[in-house]
């Protein structure tokens, strides 16, 4: 992947080891909306992996029918992104 002018941030957010750690770096970069925001979109972005519909997602979600349809996009043409994090084993956290 290329570097970018964001390629920074993700360095300093790979530091963190912890969920605890995690916690309080995104609670200082972002505000609960924007928090709830990014959920919202991780948790439509495995539904629609596990083959849910667009309805059964908005319905469990909330999220609005263009961030799906974004989210969607991203997964049947993106990086790559969502597969990469969804689909790999969780770390085992101290």
């Amino acid at each position: 992947m290329k570097k970018t002018d964001h390629t920074e941030l993700f360095e300093e957010i790979l530091k963190l080891e912890s969920v605890e750690e995690c916690e309080a770096f995104f609670a200082d970069l972002c505000t609960i909306t924007e928090l709830d925001a990014m959920l919202q979109r991780v948790k439509s972005a495995k539904m629609l992996l596990d083959d849910k519909t667009f309805a059964e997602v908005s319905e469990a979600t909330g999220i609005s029918s263009a961030t799906l349809a974004r989210v969607s996009k991203a997964i049947k043409y993106g990086e790559g992104g969502y597969e990469l994090i969804l689909k790999r084993p969780k770390k085992k956290v101290g």
